[in-house]
């Protein structure tokens, strides 16, 4: 036993001076300012959601109570329940999804058609067209409001409608068909984004695929819809994802063709109109609550997905 212990310490001496003290301290060093710069992130992203929970849980009584910081002294869900009622949550919350998932769609749909022609199809004036698409991510929507509110106020396809029913145009607002025909055509939200995001990956993909599919009489399309489709699952996931959260949150779309209709992004700012709330500071704990209900099907989501939006972006080469 003696002998073992005598053995394990020469060799543990060898390798303590075989080792750099200057590397090893570099080292050690390195981790612990990364490990402090990562904590500090996490706490300047995690704040304002532990923050929100500590309030939304507290009672009225607690508001005033100085001595409650975060943890409340009395647990209620009364804010929730607030809020649910004044953001009228069941029918809000079928409207945004039912947005999201439509816009979603049809977006992943358009935009890999898009990419696809954009890296394998050549023909002229291909790299105009698609600086105009990389051109269109960073044009604000705001600029074309006008454009695009008549455009749908007054729907009308190369003049026909207006040929065959003496009006003016279809009046598409507080219709899906909006965000239905703006997905659909590759002029959704980010949609230029998505495109280089699908143009990338397939620039990646082998060109034997592309070719072996031709050899044994596949069309561009046949090749598209089995070779080309089935190998970009990991940026449909990256879009897929991006799609939905940004449609998700998004209140300028929304508030520009749904006036009828409620979603949650434009009934968050109003919820309170149809209660009296003359306190701030309780109108503030409600506004945190409908905050909260706004988010939790996006976290929801993250959890379940994450590991797959992580591996996506790894594979699309996003992150450089």
């Amino acid at each position: 036993m003696e002998k073992q212990l005598k053995q394990g310490s020469r060799v543990w001496n060898l390798r303590f001076r075989r080792l750099n003290p200057e590397r090893f301290a570099l080292k050690w060093s390195w981790v612990l300012i990364r490990a402090i710069l990562i904590s500090g992130l996490c706490y300047v992203i995690l704040y304002p959601l532990f923050f929100k929970l500590s309030i939304v849980f507290k009672s009225r009584i607690d508001i005033y109570d100085t001595t409650v910081l975060w943890i409340p002294r009395n647990f209620t869900l009364d804010s929730f329940r607030t809020a649910f009622e004044a953001l009228n949550y069941p029918t809000t919350f079928a409207s945004t999804i039912m947005i999201s998932l439509i816009t979603t769609l049809f977006q992943v749909i358009s935009c890999s058609l898009a990419a696809f022609g954009f890296a394998r199809l050549r023909f002229k004036g291909s790299g105009f067209l698609f600086a105009c698409v990389i051109f269109t991510i960073v044009v604000p929507s705001q600029t074309i409001m006008i454009p695009t509110y008549l455009n749908y106020r007054y729907f009308d396809v190369m003049g026909l409608i207006s040929l065959f029913t003496g009006e003016r145009g279809i009046n598409l607002l507080d219709t899906y068909w909006p965000f239905i025909l703006q997905s659909a055509t590759g002029m959704g939200i980010k949609s230029g984004l998505f495109i280089f995001i699908f143009r990338q990956f397939f620039r990646g993909l082998p060109k034997e695929l592309e070719e072996s599919a031709y050899i044994d009489g596949c069309g561009v399309p046949q090749t598209f819809f089995r070779i080309m489709l089935p190998n970009a699952v990991p940026a449909m996931i990256t879009v897929l994802l991006f799609s939905f959260v940004w449609q998700w949150n998004d209140s300028y779309f929304v508030s520009l063709y749904l006036t009828r209709v409620k979603v949650l992004a434009t009934q968050l700012p109003t919820m309170w109109a149809s209660f009296q709330m003359d306190d701030p500071l309780y109108a503030f704990m409600i506004k945190n609550a409908g905050e909260m209900l706004f988010i939790a099907p996006v976290l929801i989501l993250y959890l379940f997905v994450q590991r797959y939006f992580v591996e996506s972006v790894e594979r699309t080469g996003i992150v450089g």
